[in-house]
């Protein structure tokens, strides 16, 4: 996959923070000693931990060497660690398994969780929060699919939709109490996001969801061009309010469980 743009990513700060805020703020443990942050990005979400819980023992870990170099500047004294949350295992439990937009990239979740779990020392929790699909299909992931049809090499497949891998809040529940949570946690949360106008919502998909399609298209021409359609696709299906303000819905997903 395409390496990660952490200035890109951060173009959307406090949007792409917002719901770690909301998921640290909801997490009902005192004072955990040993926490870890998988996919710890550019350090956001280990800042916002670190602030809830300063006097604990914080690990970021996160495969993307752009990512941890921004994270080592932004928290010279933190703790940082590359590493593949596919095949990760904690060297010992720790007070809390913590994951902030990060396992949509990963398939299995009914694999993928009870790994996470055995990490959880007594007493601890496992919280995680990520994009998740709604009812209905993202307009946006309507205008992404339509550009690329027009723009990629004949028989090259659009990628698969991260979100497709994140489970309903029924089966996290099923999940989490089969492996013997005490206490379960779920709920969504849909944030309508505004964006100075079409190219904002551009903007946040290239920092994200769009990586893997611009590396499949191949070259920088077919990638100017799609750019070029997603926007105009994009235009159409979110229109522009007061100021050239577009208001962009986002839906996000968060589980905690806890241990005995």
């Amino acid at each position: 996959m395409a390496p990660w743009d952490a200035r890109q990513y951060l173009r959307f700060e406090a949007e792409r923070t917002r719901p770690c805020a909301e998921l640290v703020g909801r997490i009902a443990l005192e004072r955990p000693r040993t926490i870890v942050d998988l996919g710890c990005g550019p350090g956001t979400s280990t800042d916002v931990l670190r602030a809830r819980w300063p006097a604990a023992a914080i690990t970021g870990i996160d495969s993307s060497e752009e990512m941890l170099r921004t994270a080592r500047a932004r928290l010279p004294a933190g703790a940082w660690v590359q590493g593949d949350l596919a095949s990760w295992e904690p060297p010992a439990p720790l007070d809390l398994v913590f994951s902030n937009a990060a396992l949509q990239w990963v398939p299995g979740h009914r694999e993928l969780l009870p790994r996470l779990w055995r990490g959880v020392a007594p007493a601890g929790a496992l919280a995680f929060q990520l994009p998740a699909p709604g009812p209905e299909r993202a307009p946006w992931t309507e205008a992404l699919a339509e550009a690329f049809g027009r723009t990629a090499p004949t028989g090259r497949e659009l990628p698969v939709d991260p979100t497709s891998h994140v489970l309903s809040v029924p089966e996290y529940y099923d999940l989490l109490t089969s492996l013997g949570a005490e206490r379960v946690d779920l709920w969504d949360t849909v944030y309508s996001h505004a964006m100075p106008g079409p190219e904002g919502v551009v903007a946040w998909t290239q920092g994200t969801a769009l990586r893997p399609v611009l590396e499949r298209l191949g070259s920088d021409a077919r990638r100017a061009g799609f750019l070029e359609a997603y926007g105009r696709g994009i235009a159409e299906r979110y229109p522009a309010r007061g100021g050239g303000t577009v208001l962009f819905p986002f839906r996000r997903r968060f589980g905690i469980g806890y241990r005995r």
